[in-house]
């Protein structure tokens, strides 16, 4: 997969909550919770500091994002949506992209991060592999 589909780009867009999953130096899981946009054809997140996701990316670029999404299925049960791919980790453009998302997650009047001159931080940038989940993405 090159890119992300049209579907969970429009899915994204309404500003769901990711749980991201990144594989820990011992094997384990680690899953935090972020806020996601597209650039690209990617999925990308920003992160002012440097966190143990990015280090775990660092080491291990697979990763696995999951969302709970609206609608239900012919089941009666929610749809999610999960998306497994390849990260990578590139430094500054954080603070920019975290004030654009804030937009969509808190509201249109929000300044964030709350800070003058906050660092450079760094971005995840995702390359989708696998979309899994129940939903329009299927």
């Amino acid at each position: 997969m090159s890119a992300v589909p049209g579907s969970v780009t429009a899915f994204i867009e309404t500003a769901p909550l990711a749980h991201v999953v990144t594989l820990g130096p011992d094997g384990q899981p680690h899953v935090s919770v972020a806020w996601v946009g597209i650039e690209d054809g990617e999925i990308v997140i920003g992160t002012l500091g440097d966190q143990a996701k990015l280090r775990n990316i660092r080491a291990d670029p697979r990763v696995a994002l999951s969302f709970e999404a609206p609608g239900k299925n012919d089941f009666g049960l929610d749809h999610y949506l999960v998306v497994y791919g390849q990260a990578r980790v590139t430094v500054g453009g954080a603070a920019a992209l975290l004030q654009q998302l804030a937009y969509r997650y808190i509201g249109p009047d929000v300044v964030f991060p709350g800070m003058p001159n906050p660092p450079p931080g760094f971005l995840i940038r995702i390359a989708p592999e696998r979309i899994a989940g129940s939903g329009p993405w299927e």
